[in-house]
């Protein structure tokens, strides 16, 4: 259920860094975030540290890494701690896969409405509704 968008910058030049970054995000987001794995899409593109510029100088200029994660979640399925975790954790995984990383680098855990967001045309809400119902057409 989360969609999840990730801008990377390297310094090292792997051809399958996309991949990689995909598969540790996911691990990470199931993991610390608590969503299912088999349902989650992450969307990664690679830009040119040339243009990518931190207080004016770019990224290829400071031999630097970055990177740019929103992952969209539906509100109040996560704690404080969850999402402060998981973005430690992302800024330690992305160094490990991009290089020496600028400290500006960003990630977000977006918190949106279960009635404004879904996949498969069906809100998250509607989902929740329907499993509560679920549960109690069984007792």
């Amino acid at each position: 259920m989360p969609i999840i968008t990730v801008h990377i910058a390297p310094t090292r030049d792997m051809s399958d860094l996309e991949q990689k970054v995909a598969h540790r995000v996911v691990d990470l987001v199931s993991r610390i975030l608590r969503k299912p794995a088999e349902v989650t899409a992450v969307i990664v593109e690679r830009v040119n540290p040339a243009v990518w510029f931190v207080a004016g100088r770019s990224l290829l200029d400071q031999d630097k890494a970055s990177y740019w994660l929103s992952v969209k979640v539906v509100d109040g399925t996560n704690t404080k701690d969850e999402k402060a975790q998981f973005l430690s954790a992302l800024f330690e995984a992305m160094g490990d896969l991009l290089g020496d990383l600028h400290p500006e680098s960003y990630g977000y855990v977006e918190e949106v409405f279960a009635d404004s967001y879904g996949f498969g045309g069906v809100t998250q809400e509607r989902r929740y509704v329907e499993k509560v119902l679920a549960g109690a057409a069984g007792r």
